[in-house]
């Protein structure tokens, strides 16, 4: 770790005004900067610590959406009775990351923005090939070991996987980042690689995460949040889903239905073609099987992730059995 200046800022335009300067990184709970700055993949020359700032750590329900402030610690919101209630899959989203002790610094902002754990990536010393630390430099993952890598939005510069859960369940829900100077949908903060790996989100100079949005619905509140993974805790999903239903009066016709998937992509993955299946068609185990099939339209394995593709169906389909009541 090399040395680095430190700001506190007292507003949210000190901190944008600051973060403009180069080499400047934005501080919040530091759960995953200082991890990067450990494994040398952040250099920061100056933090701009935001910390301080008063009226970032909100949260609101009421009977149009919730609204989470950047600053909000994940445990909080996993807690919060209304988001229990109203926005299910989300809280289990957060309560299913990372250690309750993360959980209690790590911010909502700071979740969003974590960084893939390709530990390709993340050891730039032995693997100095690296398109998104290193433009133009190469994929080392590919050809590599490649269990944990995507199979989903890849392309030849990068494999590597997005690792959050919350924001597979905000893309699920429609949720909207609130950036300062504007307002994006959660699934359009997050870019796929294509020839520029190194950018993954569309936060430009200027901007930071002020809070969130997620507009309250049947489907919401009628949601689930599987996660599969190699070990019960402390672990990054293998693949996981996000699920939510609406009902047609009958109980039993699909009127509206959510579908995101993580662990699989290069990007919190909305699969709508699973979700366009189902809606006018009577719940069933085979019409949720064929259904789920569809996720995996245009996956690309590479070697050990193989196992990926017949995954990720199977967790979509016990997903919805579950809230679905056929589980």
């Amino acid at each position: 770790m090399r040395d680095f200046s430190y700001t506190r800022a007292s507003s949210t335009e000190d901190a944008r005004k600051a973060a403009l300067e180069a080499g400047a990184m934005i501080l919040a709970g530091g759960t995953t900067l200082l991890d990067l700055a450990k494994c040398g993949v952040a250099e920061p020359d100056q933090l701009i610590d935001i910390s301080h700032i008063r009226g970032l750590d909100g949260i609101a329900v009421d009977d149009r959406a919730a609204t989470i402030g950047a600053l909000a610690k994940m445990s909080a919101v996993a807690d919060h009775p209304e988001i229990l209630s109203a926005f299910p899959a989300v809280s289990q989203s957060l309560s299913l990351a990372a250690s309750q002790q993360l959980r209690n610094m790590a911010t909502i902002g700071g979740n969003l923005l974590q960084r893939t754990r390709c530990p390709y990536f993340r050891d730039p010393s032995t693997f100095p090939a690296c398109n998104k630390r290193e433009p133009g430099s190469g994929c080392s993952a590919i050809g590599g070991v490649t269990r944990n890598h995507a199979v989903l939005g890849t392309s030849e510069y990068c494999i590597a996987t997005y690792p959050g859960d919350l924001a597979v369940a905000l893309v699920a829900f429609d949720a909207e980042v609130n950036l300062g100077t504007r307002t994006v949908s959660v699934e359009d903060f997050f870019l796929a690689p294509g020839d520029t790996p190194e950018k993954e989100t569309v936060i430009a100079p200027g901007e930071m995460i002020m809070g969130i949005s997620i507009p309250v619905s049947p489907a919401a509140r009628h949601s689930t949040y599987l996660k599969v993974r190699d070990r019960q805790s402390y672990e990054f999903a293998a693949a996981s889903a996000a699920v939510g239903l609406e009902f047609e009066t009958d109980g039993k016709t699909v009127r509206g239905v959510r579908v995101a998937l993580g662990g699989v992509a290069t990007r919190p993955w909305r699969a709508r073609a699973v979700e366009q299946a189902l809606v006018g068609k009577v719940l069933t185990e085979e019409a949720i099987a064929s259904a789920a099939a569809l996720a995996m339209e245009g996956a690309v394995a590479h070697g050990a992730n193989r196992y990926k593709i017949e995954l990720a169906p199977r967790v979509i389909a016990r997903a919805l059995q579950t809230v679905g009541g056929l589980a």
